[in-house]
């Protein structure tokens, strides 16, 4: 049964070599302080890419517990009313 999995393994090391390749060679064909500038610019680029997303995610986290607040401040308006409700029957 491993040899099915060994087979799957050497073909995604095949392409993932492949890949690899082509990335290196993206670069090597560029004048080296190009291709330095070009990956501190992809980096850079990447690294506003993730503090957005976390920026996003910490929005959602205060949103959502902004809900929860408002939603207990709702039970507790229509529990109020309910109660007022009551008292005045």
């Amino acid at each position: 049964m491993s040899e099915p999995r060994e087979s799957v393994d050497n073909a995604c090391n095949a392409v993932y070599d492949a890949l690899r390749y082509l990335g290196d060679a993206s670069y090597a064909i560029l004048p080296a302080n190009v291709a330095h500038e070009l990956g501190d610019l992809k980096k850079k680029f990447l690294s506003n890419v993730s503090s957005l997303i976390e920026k996003d995610i910490e929005w959602i986290d205060a949103r959502v517990a902004g809900g929860d607040r408002l939603r207990e401040e709702w039970k507790r308006a229509c529990n109020r009313d309910r109660s007022e409700q009551a008292e005045s029957l």
